[in-house]
C-alpha cells in the first residue's frame, strides 16, 4: 500500500496522542487523532487537571485557619462542594478546548469513535470506517484498578474518577492506597473537613519515594488527623445504609472494622490494550503493557505505543515525551531513542508538596555506587519562614568522589517546582559544587536548593 489516508494515525488523545499529533503536524506530517471520549484523555478531563483544581480549592479553603489566626471570622455555615466541583469542571473544559484549539490549528484531523488496529497501516474505527496512515501510534491510556470485592458502583466503593466527580462530602472517607493518588485525595478531603482514613499494605505511604519524605509526609498528615494504617490490608466490605464497613487487617495482624461514607479505591491503574487489535497484529504485551524498542515503536514495524500502555512511569508528562519521540522518528527527525527513566521528575501535590527525580540514597547503594546524600531543611530559609511554610526540606543525592548529582527529593513549599533546577543541572552535567556557588536571590524558596548544594560541600551557611 502506497497511497496512505495520513502520514500518522494516533488512537487517543491524551497528553501521548494530542502531543504527538502536534509535535508531528510540527514537522510536515498529515495527522489524525481517534478519540472515543473528549479531547485530553484522562489527565485533562478526568486526572492531573481537575484534581489540581480540587487541590486549589481545598487550599483555599484550609486556608480560613491563618485569616481566623487574624482576628477574622470565617462563616463556612452556606459551603456547598458542588461548586467547588464546578470550579474543577470548568478547569477541565476549558484545557480540553484548548487542546481542540490547538489540534486544529496544527492542521490535526479529529476523527470521533474507537479505533482498533486491523493491519500495520489500517485502523478501523467504531467497526464501520477504515483509515490508512503510513504509521500508527497508540496511545489508549489506563484506567483505574480494581481489586476483589471492591469494585467499583461509584456510589459508595468510588475510583479516582468517581472521587472527581462527587457533588457532595461524605462525613468519612477509606482511601485504600497511600500513593500518589491516594495521598493527594487524604489531602483533599481532609482539608474539607472529611475524616479520612487510609490503608496502605506496604511499609509506608509514598513507598518509591524517600524514606524521610514519606515519613515525613506521613507524620504531616497525622498531625492533621488522617489515620494511617501502613502495612494494613483491608479482607471485606459490607455496604450499609449511608457508607461501608470494611474489615481492616492491622500491621500487628489485629482486625477492626471501619466505617466510612464512601470508600475510594486507588490501587494503581490499568493499561488499555484489550480490544484494540494488538495481539491480531503479533504485537507482544507483558502484564497488559505493550513491549517497545527504541523509539517506542512496536514489534510491528510503522506501530508505536506511548504513554500508560507501555511499562514506564504512569506520569503525563513520560506520555508527552514518548509521544515526541515517537513523532519525530516518524518524520525522519533526529530524535532520542528513549525516555532516561532517571531524568523523570514526580510530583505529588499534597501540603506539603512532594517532588522528586533518579535515584534515592538507598537506590544507589543497591546498584552499587558510592555515594551520600545532603539536606536542607525549609526552617533555615528565610522565605519559608516568614510565610509560614517551613515544614520539610530539600535533599540531593550524589556520588562521593566526584559530586555528580544522582537524584533530588524534596517536600515542602513550592516542591514541585524547586526540584527542576536539580533535574536541570544533572541534564546540564553540572556537579553539586556549581550550585552551591551560584547566586539565588534573597528570600526565595530556592535557596534551600543551594544550600542543600553548599551542604553537600560541608558548608551551609544557614544551618
Amino acid at each position: 500500500m502506497s497511497n496512505f489516508d495520513y502520514d500518522v494515525v494516533i488512537i487517543g488523545s491524551g497528553p501521548g496522542g494530542y502531543v504527538a499529533a502536534i509535535r508531528a503536524a510540527q514537522l510536515k506530517q498529515k495527522v489524525a487523532v481517534i478519540e472515543r471520549d473528549k479531547l485530553g484523555g484522562v489527565c485533562l478531563n478526568i486526572g492531573c487537571i481537575p484534581s489540581k483544581a480540587l487541590i486549589h480549592q481545598a487550599e483555599i479553603f484550609r486556608s480560613r485557619v491563618s485569616l481566623e489566626g487574624m482576628g477574622v471570622k470565617v462563616d463556612v455555615s452556606e459551603f456547598d462542594y458542588s461548586k467547588v466541583n464546578a470550579i474543577s469542571r470548568k478547569a477541565a473544559d476549558t484545557l480540553s478546548r484548548g487542546v481542540a484549539y490547538l489540534l486544529k490549528k496544527n492542521g490535526v484531523t479529529v476523527i470521533s469513535g474507537e479505533g482498533v488496529l486491523v493491519s500495520d497501516h489500517e485502523v478501523l474505527v467504531n467497526n464501520e470506517k477504515r483509515i490508512t496512515a503510513k504509521a500508527i501510534i497508540v496511545a489508549t491510556g489506563s484506567s483505574p484498578r480494581e481489586i476483589k470485592g471492591f469494585e467499583f458502583d461509584e456510589d459508595i466503593v468510588l475510583s479516582s474518577t468517581g472521587a472527581l466527580l462527587m457533588q457532595k462530602l461524605p462525613e468519612s472517607l477509606l482511601i485504600l492506597g497511600g500513593g500518589a493518588i491516594g495521598v493527594e485525595f487524604a489531602h483533599i478531603m481532609s482539608s474539607f473537613v472529611v475524616k479520612v482514613t487510609l490503608v496502605e499494605l506496604m511499609d509506608r505511604i509514598l513507598n518509591v519515594e524517600d524514606t524521610e519524605v514519606s515519613e515525613n509526609l506521613r507524620r504531616s498528615f497525622v498531625r492533621r488527623g488522617i489515620d494511617i494504617r501502613t502495612g494494613a490490608k483491608a479482607l471485606s466490605m459490607e455496604k450499609k445504609e449511608g457508607g461501608a464497613e470494611v474489615v481492616v487487617e492491622n500491621k500487628d495482624g489485629s482486625r477492626e472494622t471501619v466505617s466510612a461514607g464512601k470508600v475510594l479505591v486507588v490501587v494503581g491503574r490499568v493499561p488499555n490494550t484489550s480490544g484494540i487489535g494488538l495481539d491480531k497484529l503479533g504485537i507482544g504485551t507483558e502484564k497488559g503493557y505493550v513491549i517497545t524498542g527504541d523509539y517506542c515503536e512496536t514489534s510491528v514495524k510503522g506501530i508505536y505505543a506511548i504513554g500508560d500502555i507501555v511499562p514506564t512511569p504512569l506520569l503525563a508528562h513520560v506520555a508527552s515525551k514518548e509521544g515526541e519521540i515517537a513523532a519525530e522518528h516518524i518524520a525522519g527527525h533526529p530524535a532520542s531513542k528513549r525516555v532516561d527513566p532517571m531524568m523523570i521528575p514526580g510530583a505529588i501535590y499534597t501540603e506539603p508538596q512532594v517532588g522528586s527525580f533518579g535515584l534515592t540514597e538507598a537506590a544507589a547503594k543497591e546498584r552499587g555506587i558510592v555515594c551520600a546524600s545532603a539536606s536542607f531543611p525549609f526552617k533555615g530559609v528565610g522565605k519559608a519562614v516568614a510565610e509560614g511554610r517551613s515544614e520539610g526540606f530539600v535533599k540531593v543525592v550524589y556520588e562521593s568522589n566526584t559530586h555528580e548529582i544522582l537524584g533530588a527529593h524534596a517536600i515542602g513549599a513550592e516542591a514541585t517546582e524547586l526540584i527542576h533546577e536539580y533535574l536541570l543541572a544533572k541534564k546540564g552535567e553540572l556537579l553539586t559544587s556549581e550550585i552551591a556557588d551560584m547566586i539565588h536571590a534573597h528570600p526565595t524558596m530556592s535557596e534551600a536548593v543551594m544550600e542543600s548544594a553548599r551542604a553537600a560541600g560541608g558548608w551551609a551557611i544557614h544551618m
